[in-house]
């Protein structure tokens, strides 16, 4: 009866836990038979842990004004379009700049761990950097792949390899559904942008 009780509230605490896109559960049963569980393990008898993967990558968001100043440099920098580095924002984090995903990416544009390295960007957490980095990252697979902005968003999500080898959007649902959330939002923002705002843009 006890190991079906214990069944039933693990299994409440991985549904209750899967706002998040990665949550780590810890439990252990203390001395009276009583069920504890964290996500915040802050008494050593946290031993077991089990993880739990939501359906669909969920970040609180943040403010956009607050990384306005760090988006304009950026664009100057690598000749990139604020609207379309603000779209890659908003697509891989809602800008939250401490948005993790079950991957392992970080941050504002959510950079791998190798890929933040290769680009020195020691700090994936600070917006800054991680935006700087991003946007050149951006800048490397628009080059690559002539301009094609399809092509360059598929890359930024699945990897240029993948990308190169039919020259097309990999049928990788992920990465589909990537470039088409990227492209809306920046179609979005290009519409609603102030004439003067506007870069020469091509949409697919």
């Amino acid at each position: 009866m006890r190991m079906a009780t214990l069944c039933a509230v693990l299994c409440w605490a991985i549904f209750s836990f899967s706002a998040h896109a990665f949550a780590t559960i810890y439990t252990f049963v203390d001395e009276n038979g009583t069920v504890h569980f964290t996500n915040v393990p802050n008494d050593p008898r946290y031993k077991t842990k089990v993880v739990g993967i939501s359906r669909a990558r969920r970040f609180r968001g943040g403010d956009p004004k607050a990384y306005e100043a760090h988006i304009s440099r950026a664009a100057r920098i690598y000749s990139v379009d604020p609207l379309l580095i603000k779209a890659v924002i908003k697509a891989e984090s809602n800008f939250d700049c401490r948005a993790v995903s079950s991957k392992g990416a970080k941050g504002l544009m959510q950079l791998m761990p190798e890929t933040a390295a290769d680009l020195n960007v020691c700090d994936p957490f600070d917006p800054l950097a991680n935006i700087l980095g991003g946007t050149s990252y951006l800048r490397q697979m628009l080059e690559r792949f002539d301009g094609d902005l399809k092509l360059a968003l598929a890359a930024y999500n699945a990897g240029p390899t993948r990308v190169e080898a039919t020259r097309q959007v990999p049928r990788i649902p992920e990465t589909e559904q990537y470039v088409t959330k990227v492209i809306n939002h920046y179609r979005r923002l290009a519409e609603a942008a102030p004439p003067d705002q506007r870069w020469a843009r091509v949409f697919y």
